[in-house]
Formats: C-alpha cells, structure tokens, sequence
C-alpha cells in the first residue's frame, strides 16, 4: 500500500509511525536485562511515553475511520471507546499506561520511574504487541 496515496486512510499513516516506535521501545525493552545504568532506563520511558502517544492517535484514526463515534478525542475516551467496541484487550491495563505516561510526563519520582519500567516490560509492552497485530491485519484487508 503506498502511504502517500491521497486514498491512504489516517490510521494506516499513523500506523507507520507507531511499528516504528514500537521496534524502538522492543529495542529498549531487550536492554533492560541485568543491571543497567539508569540513563536506560530513562531512554525506555522516553520511548514508551511516544509510542503510547502513538498507540492511542492511531486508534482513534482508526475507530473515526471505522466510523465509531467518540464523545471527545483524548487517550481516555479513545481508549475506552476501541475497548468497548472489542479493539483492544485490557481495558485497565491500557488506563494504566495512561496513568503512567502522564504521570513521567509530569513528576520525577526515583519510586514511581521504576514503577513504570517494570511495567513497560511486564505489562504495556504486550498491549501495544497485541494492538500491533490488531492493526497489522486490519491493513492487510485493505491489499
């Protein structure tokens, strides 16, 4: 599919970006094996923070090209919505992902950084994954 192509939906533009992102947090994710410096760290809640921008925009291009009506458009009614309407798995899993992109957006906290990193890996990771796949197979319908 050329993504330049006037008839190219939003969401299968936004798409490109967000499998970009997530091989650089997948990237992230693999160094955080043993002990690492915390730069790392920091580098895969950087990484996290704008996939998960990216996440929750492409879906919201997708729920409007599938015609989905939203009452607002920010991360928690998007993500509500494609969980309502069986687009993603783990509806709270996904509120926390929320929760801790903005709370690193806003607060240092040596406790909370850790918090979110074991997450990223234990439990965000696979959201995006399964996300991923979703979109992956609703593109290749469209040749």
């Amino acid at each position: 599919m050329d993504l330049g192509a006037p008839d190219t939906p939003r969401w299968v533009q936004r798409f490109a970006n967000f499998d970009g992102a997530l091989v650089l947090l997948r990237e992230g994710v693999e160094l955080l094996d043993g002990d690492v410096h915390p730069i790392v760290q920091e580098g895969v809640i950087q990484r996290f923070e704008y996939t998960f921008e990216l996440a929750w925009k492409t879906l919201k291009d997708f729920l409007v090209w599938r015609k989905v009506t939203l009452e607002r458009s920010g991360p928690g009614d998007v993500l509500r919505t494609a969980f309502a309407f069986g687009y993603i798995e783990e509806g709270p899993i996904w509120m926390d992902a929320l929760d801790a992109r903005n709370e690193m957006s806003h607060v240092y906290r040596r406790q909370a950084f850790e918090r979110v990193v074991a997450d990223i890996r234990a439990r965000f990771l696979e959201r995006f994954e399964d996300l991923h796949l979703m979109l992956m197979l609703e593109r290749a319908k469209l040749g």
